[in-house]
């Protein structure tokens, strides 16, 4: 089927307010197909025994709230799936009380703990929770009790999946298999990404991060004292949550306030890491110093890995199969990796109508439903219970979903071995500005040489819409949305190539190389690759930022001079996209998506303490002498 023009009427106005719950996103798995019946806590009850609010002690003496729950009256040894979460968890409900039903009706024991200093918790939070010692500890614990057959699944989206990969970089016995879903901000540097966990892209920090933070980071909070019985917190828990109640912010015009530094402080937030995380670079030490996980570090779990294209961090997600597929501790390690790409947005697997198509944005992407809990259980019952099924026969080593194609895919690796490295070429006369400038975008490489100038003013930027976005809270929208509107701008490049004379699929890894200038010390530059459709809609398929003053390193910082030509080779942008005969591809050339990703005030400070910008002229060459294109990975 192919996708539909934008939706209109009450239904627009529905998915564009459908995103402003974003905040959700991070909360704890969610149901993961849609229209099953629904699940009370009286079923869970009905076929398991409960222990809730077992304190699990850590080698410190710190003691971290438990609940745990085991098919009833069973007497063997039993596996365990083991999620752990930052959030309130106070009352088993939602997708974690679907996925324990069927987790223990099939046999498991399942396991949901608060990380450090988190509700009932003991101790002083830390971003993704001490992997290294807690996770270890948790594991250690869980092994020993006598219903235990030594075996552990660790299992979770996003923050819930995050702390599972410094887990597997300490090969723990029991760790015996895991499932991470929408993991990329538990990764610090993977190949060429140092994305630290989702703080940057291209060395531009993400503002989602901030807006995370607003309502988790709680180093002040009431608690009751440490050494608690369980008895008397399993009755507390009735009575407290001890989940805060955060004033509402509207984040578009927060993240508007100079300097960022205080964006939370403003905001009436908590206190908590966001000045320290602000004032890091790139390649900081201190980043390697948590529980983020980096591609120097040993990996020894099999994992089936589960992606979005919508999603922040993409490009370090498939990386990080990549990176495992090829570096893991043991060849059984290696062979155990699998991943899955969803045309989805963050941790959105569960939320894919059965019978009608799933709209992303504007974009219809068709019907990308898929056997999620079949094949997640398969996968944990081969390594957990050892079973001898046939899910090493059966399961695709990649599964992606073609957008524009709206189809399911799979290969042996990833990108596809078929993908071809194709370029195209960014051209104009000189006056690629907006949407009725002459820019082109053709496979042939430019004669004579030519450029194209714009006005970045950050007190004006480009506004974000669409795209691999969460956890915003609606500050930016994600997904696919018509782009003329933002293509209208003066301070908007736009490269058009011919129409498709046959359908053009793109799947893997899109880099970009732009030969830049500027009178500013420092500027960034943004990317976005566009479907446009006949009747002239224009939907973006992928986007990516990039500081210029990182061009020699994340671990330097190089200034630009007036009147130099610089080459800038751009974070990578990933997908699988078709676009259909009669089509055109586009690509966008600016410097700003705000606030999706905080502006650059273009004088070469650190941005995030300063209260006034400059104007900058930038300048995007094209000629032989400077190439300034992109690269598809197309599959004939």
């Amino acid at each position: 089927m192919s996708p539909k023009s934008p939706v209109t009427g009450p239904l627009r106005l529905f998915h564009r307010i459908l995103p402003l719950g974003m905040a959700l996103l991070f909360l704890p798995l969610q149901p993961l197909i849609a229209k099953e019946a629904p699940v009370e806590l009286a079923d869970l009850e009905r076929i398991s025994d409960a222990d809730t609010m077992v304190m699990v002690p850590m080698r410190d003496g710190i003691r971290l709230a438990t609940d745990i729950y085991r098919p009833k009256d069973a007497t063997g040894k039993m596996p365990l799936i083991f999620i752990r979460t930052p959030y309130n968890f106070n009352k088993i409900g939602g997708g974690n009380l679907q996925l324990a039903y069927k987790a223990v009706s099939r046999g498991y024991a399942v396991a949901i703990q608060n990380e450090r200093g988190r509700y009932y918790s003991e101790g002083e939070w830390e971003i993704l929770g001490n992997p290294r010692t807690d996770g270890y500890d948790a594991l250690t614990w869980f092994a020993d009790q006598e219903w235990s057959n030594g075996a552990v699944g660790t299992l979770g989206c996003s923050s819930s999946a995050e702390w599972q990969l410094a887990l597997a970089a300490k090969n723990h016995p029991a760790h015996k298999a895991m499932i991470p879903m929408a993991a990329g901000a538990g990764i610090g540097r993977v190949g060429e990404f140092y994305e630290q966990g989702n703080w940057y892209k291209g060395g531009v920090h993400q503002t989602l991060f901030s807006v995370w933070l607003y309502s988790v980071q709680q180093q002040i909070y009431p608690r009751f004292p440490a050494g608690m019985e369980q008895e008397d917190l399993q009755r507390l828990r009735k009575l407290y949550d001890l989940s805060p109640d955060m004033p509402e912010v509207d984040w578009k015009k927060q993240l508007k306030k100079l300097p960022a530094l205080t964006w939370l402080d403003d905001a009436g937030g908590n206190i908590g890491p966001l000045k320290d995380l602000m004032a890091r670079t790139p390649d900081h030490p201190d980043w390697y110093a948590g529980g983020l996980y980096n591609d120097g570090e040993d990996f020894a779990v099999p994992a089936f890995w589960f992606n979005s294209w919508f999603d922040v961090s993409q490009g370090p997600n498939l990386a990080m199969f990549n990176h495992v597929r090829k570096n893991g501790k043991t060849r059984r390690v290696r062979d155990g990796q699998y991943v899955l790409i969803a045309p989805t947005l963050h941790c959105r697997f569960y939320r894919i109508p059965e019978h009608e198509d799933l709209i992303v944005g504007e974009l219809d992407v068709g019907n990308p439903t898929f056997p999620i809990y079949e094949q997640l259980f398969s996968f944990f019952d081969y390594y957990l219970k050892k079973e001898k099924n046939d899910f090493k026969d059966t399961m695709p080593r990649v599964q992606y979903y073609t957008m524009g194609k709206n189809e399911w895919a799979t290969a042996d690796s990833w990108p596809p071995k078929e993908a071809t490295a194709v370029t195209f070429y960014l051209q104009s006369n000189g006056h690629a500005n907006s949407l009725f400038g002459n820019g082109v975008l053709s496979q042939d490489m430019a004669g004579e040489a030519a450029s194209d100038s714009y006005t970045y003013d950050p007190m004006n930027p480009v506004p974000a819409l669409g795209g691999g976005v969460c956890c915003n809270a609606g500050a930016a929208l994600g997904g696919s949305y018509d782009q003329r509107g933002i293509e209208a701008r003066a301070d908007v490049l736009v490269y058009t190539s011919e129409l498709m004379e046959e359908d053009l699929q793109i799947t893997g890894s899109i880099h970009t190389t732009l030969y830049v200038s500027s009178d500013a010390k420092d500027t960034d530059f943004t990317v976005k690759l566009v479907d446009v459709y006949p009747d002239g809609t224009a939907y973006n398929i992928d986007d990516t930022i990039f500081r210029a003053r990182y061009r020699d390193g994340y671990d330097r910082q190089v200034f630009m001079e007036e009147g130099e030509v610089y080459e800038l080779n751009l974070t990578p942008m990933s997908t699988s996209y078709q676009f259909k005969k009669g089509h055109r591809i586009r690509v966008e050339v600016s410097s700003s998506k705000f606030p999706q990703y905080m502006r650059n005030l273009n004088t070469g400070g650190n941005n995030y303490d300063e209260t006034e910008g400059v104007v900058a002229h930038n300048t995007l060459h094209h000629s032989a002498q400077y190439p300034s294109k992109i690269v598809l990975p197309v599959v004939r």
